[in-house]
C-alpha cells in the first residue's frame, strides 16, 4: 500500500503519477494526458491567468483523487 500523503504529493506536481503508483495505471495516463492539454492551452492559446487558475484547480484534483485512491 503507497503513503496517501505521497501519492497527493507526487500526483500535484506530476498529474497521474499518484494514481499510477497507487495502482490505476490507466487512470493516471489520462490525468497526465488532460494536464499536458491544459499546459498547451495555457501556454500557447489564451496565455491568461484564468487558464493558469483552472490548471491549478486541477492539479488540486488530481492530488486529492490519488490522496483518496492511496487510503
Amino acid at each position: 500500500m503507497v503513503n496517501a500523503i505521497l501519492a497527493a504529493i507526487l500526483s500535484f506536481f506530476i498529474p497521474g503519477l499518484g494514481q499510477a503508483i497507487a495502482g490505476d495505471i490507466k487512470k493516471g495516463i489520462i490525468f497526465f494526458v488532460i494536464a499536458v492539454i491544459i499546459g498547451i492551452v495555457a501556454g500557447f492559446i489564451f496565455n491568461n491567468w484564468i487558464v493558469w487558475i483552472i490548471g491549478l484547480i486541477y492539479d488540486l484534483y488530481v492530488a486529492y483523487d490519488a490522496y483518496q485512491m492511496a487510503q
